[in-house]
């Protein structure tokens, strides 16, 4: 049995091997709501043989959407249909996992093939924007956000707790909180965006005391025998990576202290002009320091999308999980691929017959 297809524990949840599908945006809700392109989506996924299924992006407010199409979490009307697709990932044998999320200043925008723009300020679809500080991200996304009060700071952890509860209502065992890509928390601990002198700004310490507060709030609602993980940018490709890293690794370090039990280690996405050196898993050596300084499971969504790769990343214990993104929209049973490719003759799970029987009779057409 390669790395790949070891079980993976955590708390009280057991994946059946170490892929995972991150969340990765849809912009196919209106006013928040799954339809049935989301129960698709994400059921097909789970039937392909992932460990475990993160639902996207999840706004825990009507202003912490990145497009006026994203999925929300912000009402009790929305847990029925969120409730089915949880219950679809796990009917096919997967975890159910899902994001909650802020996008801060770089909400109230265009979905990526519609511009991924900053929508109008007039725009009738559009709404106003809230970041650390009224500081633009710049390029694309011009606008300058509204600087976060104190009673906006509170406001927001208080919809990060709602939204975990109603995740917990709809039968998720994985809960992720957003603090990545230049969305509301990451920013927070972003010099670049962040310059505040009160509390909440100035030093790393400052910086990390929004994330850490609404780890600390959502860890008092979300249950200790479930997973509460974080994605989270340890590395920014600004020039100043060994400080930046520093910094991130000590914080992720009291993310673990506060509760937090795994860190999916990603890029801040704080600037449009960072210089990220993209290549086939260019994040692993990060995660693995991550994971080796912090003493925490780790995972990446970055470049990992060989089956090869994925189980060398595994068996190097550089990563705990594998996020494959891209290559899941590919092809929906990239685990059977990759137990193939990497000669796993009894995968830990079972396909459902009309697909397993063809599958297993005849060999794809480029493997003939």
């Amino acid at each position: 049995m390669s790395a790949l297809f070891d079980t993976f524990a955590l708390k009280d949840i057991t994946l059946r091997n170490r892929i995972a599908v991150p969340p990765m945006c849809q912009y196919s809700a209106e006013d928040g709501f799954v339809n049935q392109w989301h129960e698709a989506n994400y059921q097909s996924f789970a039937r392909g043989g992932a460990g475990l299924v993160i639902v996207e992006a999840t706004a825990v407010s009507p202003e912490g959407r990145i497009s006026p199409e994203d999925l929300g979490i912000w009402k009790d009307d929305h847990v029925a249909g969120l409730a089915n697709v949880a219950q679809r990932i796990k009917d096919q044998g997967a975890v159910a996992g899902i994001q909650i999320a802020h996008a801060g200043r770089k909400a109230s925008a265009n979905s990526p093939w519609n511009g991924d723009d900053h929508l109008a300020e007039d725009d009738p679809k559009g709404w106003p924007i809230i970041g650390p500080s009224a500081v633009p991200f710049g390029a694309n996304l011009p606008r300058t956000p509204d600087a976060m009060t104190k009673s906006d700071i509170e406001r927001v952890k208080a919809d990060f707790v709602a939204g975990a509860k109603r995740a917990l209502e709809a039968g998720f065992e994985w809960l992720e909180l957003h603090f990545a890509h230049g969305y509301l928390a990451q920013s927070f601990f972003s010099k670049h965006a962040n310059i505040r002198n009160d509390e909440y700004g100035g030093d790393a310490e400052g910086r990390g005391r929004f994330l850490l507060e609404t780890l600390e709030a959502v860890r008092e609602v979300w249950p200790d025998y479930l997973p509460l993980t974080i994605r989270f940018g340890v590395i920014e490709y600004d020039g100043d990576d060994e400080q930046t890293q520093a910094e991130s690794i000590e914080l992720v370090k009291q993310f673990k202290a506060r509760g937090a039990d795994f860190v999916s280690v990603s890029v801040g996405f704080n600037i449009p002009d960072a210089n990220i050196p993209w290549g086939p898993a260019f994040l692993a050596p990060v995660a693995e320091r991550v994971r080796r300084e912090a003493d925490i499971p780790v995972a990446t969504a970055w470049g990992v999308d060989t089956p090869e790769l994925a189980n060398e990343t595994v068996e190097k214990e550089q990563l705990d999980l594998v996020m494959v993104g891209r290559m899941h929209l590919t092809n929906p049973h990239w685990a059977y691929f990759a137990a193939k490719k990497l000669g796993v003759e009894k995968p830990s799970w079972v396909m459902p017959a009309p697909y397993a029987h063809w599958l297993q009779r005849y060999a794809p057409s480029d493997e003939r």
